[in-house]
């Protein structure tokens, strides 16, 4: 079993959730955080710290969610980096209202690259 992030990370990506993580299984992209479910051991401790219930366990999705799952997983795998310090939500995070549909036709499948440091 694991957690996934849902349609409510997508352009919002509040970071609580990764400070408390103890196994740092999340990975970023530009616009959300996903889950690798083979590093998630269901502790079930970021769910609560997510301030817009994107995080739920697989085996809450509605049938119509599980498209999350998906791409919890194969995104993990892409090379984003792990996430595992908090930072301020996207801007403009507090206007978004997606439907599940436009969300995760608006979701990045790029990695986060921090341009910072650099």
């Amino acid at each position: 079993m694991t957690y996934v992030v849902k349609s409510e990370c997508v352009d919002c990506k509040h970071t609580a959730c990764v400070a408390v993580c103890p196994v740092d299984c999340f990975f970023e992209l530009e616009n959300t955080l996903v889950i690798d479910p083979d590093i998630c051991i269901d502790c079930a401790i970021c769910e609560p710290e997510c301030p817009v219930d994107a995080i739920v366990s697989d085996r809450k999705l509605k049938p119509e969610e599980s498209h999350w799952l998906d791409f919890n997983k194969e995104m993990s795998r892409v090379g984003a980096p792990v996430i595992t310090k908090v930072k301020a939500p996207m801007e403009g995070h507090e206007d978004i209202n997606y439907t599940d549909q436009e969300a995760f036709e608006k979701v990045s499948r790029i990695p986060f690259v921090d341009i910072t440091d650099k």
